[in-house]
């Protein structure tokens, strides 16, 4: 099992990052954390701040009490600040943001208002520093991933496929598209570390097909390996039957019904990973505390499939699912992106 203490070496890692974010003094930067946050994290953040001439304020806030019907995990969009306007003030007044909380902020309903006078964040996923540590962001990444965010900015149409079954046509035309490399350093602007993402927010009835998760791809909510066929048919959107016989399907159906939210089984976001350096088959080697499965979302060549709130089309929920699927082809009007699972071209 991991120890979760402060080590030279991940300090070392937390300044790699910040300084790709450009911090440097007189720059002014804040920590934002929770009474759940991984600690270990958040003193790391601060000592690599520190060290960098940067020092932080901290910004500690209570972890909401539970009000979901099912524990909610991975969303990516935090309650933690809950709306208080002394917070989002603090984090708006500043130059650099640590995002420590347990879900970051990166779908925060209150993120507008800590971008809008030129703040800059960085979420650190809630993993272990020792996968952190593996994932340091590479300069060469972001040329590749800003290259996959403009194909998809120009695409009308993304077909996606796959031996096992796959057949998903989604229209992203017009459709808000955006990734993220691991570090930002553009005032205004969020990323998240781990980073390596291409991603598409559809529009309302612009997504149908069938969607079949075949062994070895994950369920990230779960924190989990598919081990029997789970085939998902969807219409206009929304997820109609789910069909399969195992312990996996039932999981799916089960929680995402918790909801009493249809919305709950609605697409959220489609895209592909970008990460080398990231690989599938490491969330067997994490407990499942020490994990936010950020790696898995990222890997190269990867096809993710999310249900869940959707704000470009209208739709909110907690009820979230991250899908990483292997082995699969994503064609953007017919120009293959990736093909079973390998990224293809200036991609790669």
């Amino acid at each position: 099992m991991l120890v979760e203490r402060i080590e030279a070496k991940w300090i070392d890692t937390f300044v790699s990052v910040f300084e790709m974010c450009g911090v440097e003094p007189p720059q002014t930067a804040a920590i934002l954390s929770e009474s759940q946050s991984r600690s270990v994290n958040v003193n790391l953040a601060e000592l690599a701040l520190d060290r960098l001439g940067t020092p932080a304020i901290h910004i500690v806030v209570p972890t909401p009490r539970q009000s979901a019907p099912v524990p909610v995990r991975s969303t990516g969009a935090s309650d933690a600040i809950a709306g208080s306007t002394a917070v989002i003030a603090a984090l708006a007044a500043v130059d650099f943001v640590v995002d420590c909380t347990v879900e970051g902020l990166l779908h925060a309903s209150e993120l507008p208002q800590v971008l809008g006078e030129g703040t800059r964040v960085l979420m650190v996923s809630n993993e272990h520093p020792e996968a952190l540590e593996r994932l340091v962001p590479t300069p060469d990444l972001e040329p590749k991933v800003k290259a996959g965010i403009k194909k998809l900015i120009a695409a009308s149409e993304m077909r996606v496929t796959s031996d096992a079954g796959t057949d998903l046509v989604v229209n992203v035309d017009g459709a808000p598209c955006g990734g993220g490399w691991g570090y930002t350093s553009r005032p205004g602007s969020i990323s998240h570390w781990p980073g390596g993402l291409c991603l598409a927010f559809p529009k309302a009835q612009t997504v149908d097909g069938t969607i079949v998760m075949d062994r070895g791809d994950m369920n990230l909510t779960f924190k989990r390996y598919i081990e029997s066929p789970v085939t998902l048919h969807i219409e206009d959107d929304f997820v109609v039957d789910v069909e399969g016989v195992g312990t996996d399907a039932a999981l799916f159906r089960s929680y995402t019904d918790a909801w009493g939210d249809r919305e709950a089984y609605a697409t959220s976001h489609v895209g592909w990973g970008m990460n080398p350096g990231a690989r599938w088959d490491t969330l067997t080697l994490y407990d499942r505390s020490q994990t936010n499965g950020t790696e898995q979302r990222a890997f190269a060549g990867n096809f993710l499939y999310s249900t869940g709130a959707n704000e470009h089309a209208g739709r909110h929920t907690l009820g979230h699912f991250d899908l990483p699927m292997r082995n699969h082809s994503v064609h953007l009007d017919g120009e293959a992106v990736v093909i079973d699972g390998v990224l293809q071209g200036e991609l790669a």
